[in-house]
């Protein structure tokens, strides 16, 4: 088995879609006003509006920006550089500038438009390195 997609349900898709566009860098596929995609050569994170909910059972099944548990993650080939090219863009998103953590990366922690927490990371030292060659 292998995790294939994240998707957020929002009532502030073009928001969230412009976030995720400008912090990684790729471009977002839109098939519809309700359902984008953004696709890495590992994953792909989706991003559905409050209406793609009719389709799973209704409103209740899900509830936008109500999420305070899990962390989107993007691996990037320097942290340190990505921080700097976003500049002004990140100035109300950091949770926390780029940091090196005890597990060999280095961090920079976000919040989305939603409040989701986003990391970006790179692997630093060698363990790290390894672990993610190895994928």
């Amino acid at each position: 088995m292998n995790l294939t997609s994240v998707r957020i349900i929002t009532a502030r898709v073009e928001e969230l879609i412009n976030f995720y566009e400008q912090v990684t860098g790729l471009t977002a596929v839109r098939y519809t006003p309700d359902f984008a995609e953004i696709k890495s050569k590992t994953a792909t994170l989706a991003i559905g509006s409050t209406q793609t909910l009719q389709f799973f059972g209704g409103d209740l099944v899900a509830q936008p920006a109500y999420n305070r548990s899990v962390i989107i993650e993007f691996q990037v080939d320097d942290v340190q550089l990505h921080f700097g090219k976003l500049g002004a863009f990140l100035e109300n998103c950091i949770v926390q500038e780029p940091t090196m953590m005890p597990w060999g990366n280095k961090s920079l922690l976000l919040r989305d438009p939603d409040g989701h927490l986003v990391n970006l990371f790179t692997p630093v030292s060698p363990e790290a390195i390894a672990k993610f060659n190895n994928n």
